[in-house]
């Protein structure tokens, strides 16, 4: 999760089928209610890896944000089992960084995401679903402590 000066960077997953969805493509209500979903940089972790350089390595890959720093510390916030029993963690992070690159993923050659955008936490808390909101109320507990 990344805070920048009062805003909040989000990501739309844009797979369905196996295959990614792209502008013009077209989609069925269900694919739509998918494509519709904002949520945070994030991945499995690799063998021999932390969880915080997982999220690191994530985060660059999917955002090519590679400056991030933790004046909070590397404080975190785990959820509660979704999607097959997934359990995500988000660490609370600064970038000096405004520009987002969409880059494919390095091990299919294609994109994972069709959009990134800064939020202010009411608009983040406004297109998140519930597990997300749990993420931003947390982060901005954290930020205002």
């Amino acid at each position: 999760m990344l805070p920048r000066y009062g805003a909040w960077k989000a990501k739309m997953p844009v797979q369905r089928g196996g295959r990614p969805a792209g502008p013009g493509a077209r989609a069925s209500p269900v694919d739509a209610a998918v494509l519709s979903i904002w949520d945070f940089p994030k991945g499995l972790v690799e063998v021999g890896e932390d969880p915080l350089h997982t999220a690191l390595r994530e985060v660059r890959e999917e955002t090519t944000l590679d400056d991030l720093h933790f004046p909070w510390g590397h404080v975190f916030i785990e959820t509660g089992p979704y999607s097959r029993g997934k359990i995500a963690r988000y660490y609370l992070a600064k970038t000096h960084r405004e520009n987002v690159a969409i880059l494919p993923n390095p091990e299919t050659g294609i994109p994972e995401h069709v959009e990134y955008r800064w939020f202010s936490p009411r608009d983040a808390l406004r297109v998140a679903g519930p597990r997300v909101r749990l993420v931003v109320d947390w982060a901005l507990g954290q930020v205002h402590k």
